[in-house]
């Protein structure tokens, strides 16, 4: 179990590089400092209890999840001020105004996707998801702290408590098999 020194040490070491992340994500500095502080919390209060090697991993989980649903909340309060907006029209030309045309997304963001690439980007996502699950504890906790919180090889090798070889040997072997793994369910990237 991890300490309340522990928890708080790791806490103050993630919160930069979860901010960055969070920031890269939702492009607002407000709403991603309220993204970290919702993930803190909940990885404080439901899984304090955890070993303190576990913490990185669930913690990684929570901030995506977290992100997620700001992104949830947004676009469902972006479709309740779009339909009341274009409610109040008062300058006359209501006969030319059309509702569906406040629905349009911008082009390139992932609302201008058609529900096909939607449903393909969930499924590969999905897919990812599950052979990154697939692999062996410590390739995986290696390959996220790697390439999802961005650590560089020296402060992954600390977290995981091993050298700086045995990482890139993870890391190494973990994208050797999530490569053929995808390969073999035909997805390339």
């Amino acid at each position: 179990m991890a300490t309340d020194k522990e928890l708080s040490d790791f806490l103050e070491h993630v919160e930069r590089r979860a901010f960055k992340q969070a920031v890269y994500a939702v492009r607002k500095d407000e709403s991603a400092f309220d993204i970290v502080q919702d993930a803190m919390i909940k990885l404080a209060e439901k899984y304090g209890d955890k070993p303190a090697a576990e913490l990185p991993m669930l913690f990684q989980r929570i901030l995506q999840t977290t992100i997620l649903d700001y992104f949830r909340r947004e676009k469902v309060r972006n479709t309740w001020v779009s339909l009341f907006s274009g409610m109040g029209r008062r300058d006359g030309d209501e006969e030319e105004f059309d509702i569906l045309a406040s629905f349009e997304a911008e082009q390139g963001s992932s609302a201008a996707e058609s529900s096909a690439d939607q449903v393909e980007r969930a499924q590969t996502l999905h897919i990812i998801d599950n052979e990154v699950q697939k692999l062996p504890p410590r390739q995986r906790e290696a390959f996220l702290m790697r390439y999802w919180q961005d650590m560089d090889v020296a402060e992954t090798a600390e977290a995981m408590g091993c050298s700086e070889g045995s990482v890139k040997t993870h890391c190494s072997r973990a994208t050797h098999t999530l490569a053929a793994a995808l390969k073999a369910k035909g997805l390339t990237l």
